[in-house]
């Protein structure tokens, strides 16, 4: 029988959770209500110097008068005026797609975006992840860094007939190579002390992978028949509502480490998933792989499996710029 007080502690969270919800509501429509006009501010300005109304300097004399009639007002120095007015002209510019996006995301990764990108594709691709995924200034600078637009336009993704078919939007889901230059661990390490450094960093783990990934457990647990088996990395999908199994190996790709991931896969639908999860899909996480080895791999396995390598430093943002440039040409 639940008690009274177990019963008011339910009621308690339940106002506590509006209370939260309303609160996020309420930053979200501040934070939309200031992008635009910010974004309002910067059309008036370019119209006006385009115009010939306005010659540059009166945008020093513009944030003068704001600061000397306005003094409460902030964040309107010259200098962030002429930020606005190139807010507002590279989003006129671009694909009607763009202007709804940048009202969801704060100033400050609207102003990372704009700086840091080079074509409209990459300033789409940044604000849709900032949105879905909800990424802090650390985390967006992060991403840029790792140059997971170029990655995402380059990678080569390796997944099996079986992962294909079951996820079609499997390409925008898995990667085919994953940075990890988070965890400050030699390549010569075994893969446990690859699975415990990533333990460490899992926020950051979770960050390269996509946030719609949640942590179950390191090294889980198959009991099959009287023999113990254990899976270095268990996760759960949120949108493909399915558990992912990572296996680890700090060595090249070999035909027969596909053998041990469907195993595990196969056990974990038996016992772990339940009824209404999808089948369980696995990545083999590999120090080093052979594309065209891998391909025939995978052609053969009836399992929903694919094939990453890991790497413990950051890309090369100009050779993977050139050879996205080669891959639009």
């Amino acid at each position: 029988m639940v008690s009274r007080k177990s019963k008011e502690l339910v009621s308690f969270a339940e106002v506590a959770t509006m209370i939260q919800q309303a609160h996020r509501r309420a930053i979200s429509l501040a934070n939309s209500a200031m992008v635009d006009l910010y974004w309002r501010v910067g059309e008036y300005v370019s119209k006006k110097i385009s115009s010939s109304e306005w010659g540059k300097s009166v945008v020093t004399q513009l944030a003068q008068y704001i600061a000397g009639k306005h003094p409460g007002i902030k964040g309107f120095s010259d200098k962030n005026i002429w930020r606005m007015k190139q807010f507002y002209e590279t989003y006129s510019l671009d694909d009607e797609k763009l202007s709804p996006l940048v009202r969801e995301i704060n100033w400050t990764n609207n102003l990372i975006i704009m700086a840091r990108s080079k074509s409209a594709d990459e300033r789409f691709f940044y604000l849709n992840m900032c949105v879905s995924e909800r990424l802090s200034k650390r985390e967006l600078e992060r991403q840029i860094d790792s140059c997971l637009f170029e990655r995402s336009q380059t990678d080569s993704i390796k997944l099996s007939p079986v992962l294909r078919e079951m996820v079609p939007e499997a390409e925008k889901v898995f990667r085919d190579k994953y940075v990890m230059e988070f965890i400050g661990i030699q390549e010569s390490k075994p893969e446990n002390s690859l699975r415990k450094a990533l333990i460490g960093q899992m926020k950051n783990f979770v960050l390269e992978l996509g946030k719609d990934y949640i942590f179950v457990d390191e090294e889980f647990r198959l009991q099959v028949g009287n023999s113990d088996f254990y899976v270095d990395l268990l996760f759960y999908h949120r949108e493909l509502q399915c558990l992912v199994a990572f296996e680890l190996k700090t060595e090249k790709f070999k035909p027969e480490h596909l053998g041990q991931l469907n195993f595990y896969l196969e056990a974990l639908d038996r016992d772990v998933k339940k009824e209404k999860e999808n089948p369980s899909i696995g990545v083999l996480l590999c120090k080093d792989k052979d594309d065209e080895v891998v391909e025939y791999a995978l052609n053969r396995s009836l399992s929903p499996t694919m094939v990453a390598e890991y790497k413990l430093n950051m890309p090369d943002k100009q050779l993977l710029q050139r050879k996205l440039r080669e891959i639009l040409e």
